[in-house]
This record gives structure tokens, sequence and C-alpha cells, in this order.
């Protein structure tokens, strides 16, 4: 037996603290995606917040409920005779949800009871459903369905639509669009009254996904990728570039930022999509998403598996392409401002696409953020660092790439 004096065993536990701070450091300054507390109801279809309350709808198991942004979930199925949830859409204290099916379910008391509203929906396969004013559009196999009343009736709403599978909706202050599963997108003008084609340049017509971001209308297509209209869908153009997987599943907006759900990872855009991003640290392994929501500055998405994964909004948006004009070398700027107190921008500058990092580290050469950890294009772009959680001092910033290494050194002052 090894036997240990009080003053060998003292340093042996300052070992370990040492250790497993380090280990602790370089597990959590790492940005990436958390799988929350798993619903376990199957492939996740579609996910809405209200309030406090984040609700997901699954494949199989219905719909679930988290009050703490996933930590854990709670099943919300009294009522809800068909658990195959497609989409879900929330007006004032009314809960909406479309099942594949079922037809329509609505709760007024916040997810805990559902009843059946399907008075004059003469289709049970409902693939999306949205709220605009009083009213709420229901997408289904054989057109547009709407009512004014909270679901106590529905109308047929199909004047123009040539293709009656509606896959998706957007909404603008004056215009409905639709997205089909052949016959790319239809818009209307006088609440669904009638529609009219908008396929100009729409060379991929299966349109799973809509988003509105200003004046920019944007369609994610099975096979095409990402489609973008600046003049409420005249014209379409492909903005496919930094995109590896075209079947865009979801699409969600946040502020000027767009994000793609693809059979094969999430995308991010920052620029309208110019250029896109993969942003799948942390999913092993990368697998079809199919939703977002976004609530509390976390971004929720939903997967094939049945996972629900989250991550904060500020951290995945940090990075900005600002250019995407080429450069012979690459080269890492000062930061600005520097002195700087919280938060700082760092801009750099990429020769060629591949992996590149940018990492904050302290005086002793500790790893304590990472800013980027990407596969990026070539290009210009910009990231912020907000230190508001670290001390006073000087840090250094490192730009790397799999042939290219540069610091500076930054101050923050508080």
């Amino acid at each position: 037996m090894i036997k240990y004096n009080i003053k060998t065993r003292t340093k042996l536990l300052v070992l370990f603290i040492i250790i497993f701070e380090l280990s602790f450091v370089s597990n959590t300054c790492i940005a990436q995606w958390i799988q929350t507390s798993n619903p376990n109801g199957g492939t996740v279809n579609t996910l809405v917040a209200s309030g406090y309350n984040l609700f997901a709808g699954t494949h199989a198991g219905g719909i679930f409920k988290t009050t703490n942004d996933g930590n854990n979930w709670t099943t919300n199925n009294i009522g809800l005779s068909n658990l195959n949830v497609v989409s879900l859409a929330i007006i004032g204290l009314n809960i909406f949800a479309g099942t594949y099916g079922g037809g329509i379910f609505l709760s007024t008391n916040n997810g805990y009871g559902w009843i059946e509203v399907n008075n004059g929906l003469s289709n049970m396969y409902v693939n999306a459903i949205i709220a605009s004013g009083a009213n709420i559009y229901a997408g289904t196999n054989i057109g547009v369905f709407m009512t004014s009343n909270n679901g106590a009736s529905w109308s047929l709403l199909n004047n123009g639509l040539t293709n009656l599978s509606v896959l998706s909706f957007a909404i603008t202050e004056t215009c409905i669009y639709a997205g089909t599963f052949s016959s790319g997108v239809f818009l209307s003008t006088n609440n669904g009254d009638s529609w009219v084609a908008m396929n100009e340049g729409l060379t991929n017509t299966f349109v799973y996904s809509l988003a509105v971001s200003g004046a920019n209308i944007f369609a994610g297509t099975y096979g095409g990728g990402v489609f973008m209209s600046s003049n409420n869908g005249s014209n379409w153009f492909n903005i496919n570039m930094g995109m590896t997987n075209k079947y865009v599943m979801a699409l969600v907006v946040s502020g000027s930022n767009l994000f793609a759900g693809t059979l094969n990872g999430i995308f991010l855009s920052t620029n309208n999509g110019t250029n896109w991003i993969q942003k799948n640290q942390g999913i092993n392994p990368v697998q079809a998403f199919y939703c977002f929501s976004i609530k509390d500055n976390f971004i929720f998405t939903g997967a094939q598996y049945g996972s629900i994964w989250r991550r904060s909004l500020t951290e995945i948006i940090g990075i900005q392409n600002i250019s995407t004009e080429m450069s012979s070398t690459y080269s890492l700027s000062q930061n600005y401002p520097n002195p700087f107190n919280p938060t700082t921008t760092i801009k750099f500058v990429l020769a060629r696409k591949g992996k590149a990092s940018i990492i904050i580290l302290d005086m002793l050469g500790k790893e304590i953020a990472k800013l980027v950890n990407e596969f990026l294009n070539a290009g210009t772009y910009t990231v912020d660092w907000n230190a508001s959680d670290f001390p006073s001092g000087v840090y250094f910033c490192r730009l790397q790439t799999e042939d290219y290494k540069e610091t500076k050194r930054i101050v923050l002052v508080k």
C-alpha cells in the first residue's frame, strides 16, 4: 500500500482541482448546440413559443410542453385523439394543433386539454397553420381553409390554387404566401379569397418552408435550396452559396439573420442568403431538422430522432460575413474598440475556404473562449466578443486556420 503524507496529499488535491478546472473551461468555452431533455415523441415536426411555455408537436407522441427552456418536458395530450402533430399556431390564449389524419384541435387552457374543431374541415391532413389577426389559415392536402371564429367553422379558400397540397405559409401586413407540394408559391392579397401563382425564377417548386424578413420573402425547397424574392414573389433568385444540403425543411428569421433546417444540418446566413455557414457544433450525428422557435434569447430546433436542441442566439449569430471579395492573404485586424468594456469586434480575412477558429487566450496562454470554430468560405468576417463574465486585463485573440496563425493583444478595462 502506498502512503502519502499530508503535504503530498495536499499537492495532489491542488493538482486535481487545477486539472478539473482546466477541463471545465475547455468543455464549456466551446460554443455548440445542447440537446434538451428528450420528449421522446418521435420526429419533432413543429415548435411554438407562448410566454413562459414552449410547445413541441411530434410524429407519434402528440404535444409536449416545457416551462424551463427544455430542461424538462411534460405531455399535454388530454383530448388529443391523433398524436401525429404536424403544425402548431397560437392566437391570443388559444393554441391550435394541426394533425396528420385527425384534423385540428384547440386548447384554451395552455395545452392542458384539447377539443376537436373540424366543422367544415373536409380534409383531416393538416400540413401547416398560421395566424393573421383574428383569422387562422390551415394548409391541407386539398387546399387552404380559414376560420375567423376560433375554429367553430372552417371555409375552403381555393380560388386560383392550381395545386391543393399546401405545405407552408408566410404572412406580411398585406400578403399571405402559401408554399405547395409541386406548384411553387401562391400569393393572396385579399385574406385568402383568391390566389395567384408567383413562380418566376423559382426553379424548384416543392416549397416546404417560407419566411419573411423585411421586404424579402424566402422559400425553402426540397432539393433546390433557398430562393429569395424582394418584390412580393414576382421574381425569385437562388441563394445557396455555402449551403451543402439543398433539402430545406424549415426557415426562421431573427433580426437580420436567417436560419435554415435541412435534411443534413443547420445553416445560418447573416446577409440575406448571400452566404451560408454551417452551424452544427455539438450535434453528433448531424441529422435532419424540421422546425425552429426562438424564445428567451435561445434558438430551438426539432430533429428527426425525436430530439430538441437549444443554442444561445447571441452566440450563434456572433459571426458576420461582411464581404465575399477574394483576398490573396489571411489577416487578423486589431479589435475595435481597444481597450474595450465589455464588448469588442474582431475582423478577420480568409484567403481560402476551410476550417477557421477565433480563440481568446488569457495571459498564461490558456484558451478561455472560442468565438468561431467553423468551415467558412473565403471572405471578410467580423465577430463580437462579450467579455462581461471576465475580469479586466490583457488577453490575446488568435486567428487559426490549417496553414495560418496570427495573434493580437487585446485589453479589457472595466
